[in-house]
């Protein structure tokens, strides 16, 4: 049986602020991310499954994703809690405020290996995670593949 690759899109709005950043990323700003998802894995044949001849459902996929990273992110502000922002983040909660704090410099490329290990926790064990693209403008993203990362 053939190995198939599946991929769903998401999008969400996050904010964030690159502390010690030599540019304009240092001020707190945002993106309308789009993050694409790819698995791989063979095709159910089982006849009696109702998921016959899917790989994985894509509802299934999008419950994981919206949960873990999606439900999370979106309309969040992301602050690396070991820098002087966790005194913002602490005043924009105190104003109510979906600030979420991480323990990595919230970079495109930070976050897509944050999300690949969140999504990967929660996939069926017949299913690996392929890839993740994470683009926060038109022209700029980041990259995983877990053949980079075995």
């Amino acid at each position: 049986m053939a190995n198939i690759r599946i991929t769903k899109q998401f999008s969400f709005e996050t904010g964030h602020a690159l502390y010690g950043y030599d540019g304009k990323c240092r001020n707190v700003h945002g993106h309308s991310y789009k993050l694409s998802v790819t698995v791989i894995g063979q095709p159910i044949t089982d006849t009696n499954n109702v998921k016959y001849g899917m790989v994985i459902d894509f509802g299934d996929l999008k419950k994981i994703v919206k949960s873990e990273i999606v439900d999370q992110f979106d309309h969040a502000t992301v602050f690396n809690k070991n820098t002087p922002h966790l005194q913002l983040a602490k005043v924009l909660k105190e104003s109510g405020h979906h600030v979420i704090l991480v323990d990595y410099q919230p970079t495109s490329e930070n976050m897509v290996i944050d999300f690949a290990e969140k999504i990967n926790k929660y996939l069926p064990d017949h299913i690996q995670l392929h890839s993740l693209k994470l683009q926060e403008t038109e022209s700029s993203f980041a990259e995983w593949y877990a053949s980079d990362n075995s």
